[in-house]
């Protein structure tokens, strides 16, 4: 089991694993939870400003963390993402800006995370869509 400071939570890795890279494989947390609806790239006024995976999933990321300051949370609460995309190829294609985004918007908190390309999203336009789950530590 591993912990980071900048984290309130703990990162679950099995000894003799490879170090997951850019997600964990587990997260051990205690607290207040909060669970957001599946976000997608859209604006406060659900208009998208950007077409692209990039600009879509660093929206996406903002409209989290919104939601999270909601409840009085941070990005460091988080402990689990679920991505919808609707492009594999794209996602693979653009690895490091969506790092850099994702660092912009999170830092480098890296959570319990899954990414599934699926047939289509609700809104026709999204090109990506996440679940997130946060829990604010009880102390």
């Amino acid at each position: 089991m591993t912990s980071f400071s900048q984290s309130p939570h703990q990162f679950l890795e099995p000894e003799g694993w490879v170090p997951a890279r850019g997600y964990a494989n587990g997260m051990l947390a205690q607290g207040r939870m909060v669970f957001t609806g599946g976000l997608i790239g859209w604006n406060a006024r659900q208009q998208f400003e950007h077409a692209d995976l990039v600009g879509q999933f660093e929206q996406t990321l903002r409209n989290i963390v919104a939601v999270l300051a909601e409840a009085d949370a941070r990005p460091e609460h988080l402990v689990r993402l679920t991505w919808y995309i609707t492009d594999k190829r794209e996602y693979l294609d653009n690895r490091k800006a969506l790092g850099m985004a994702y660092r912009r918007v999170i830092g480098r908190h890296f959570p319990a995370m899954a990414v599934v390309q699926v047939v289509a999203l609700m809104e026709d336009e999204a090109r990506i869509e996440i679940e997130a789950t946060a829990v604010i530590p009880a102390d």
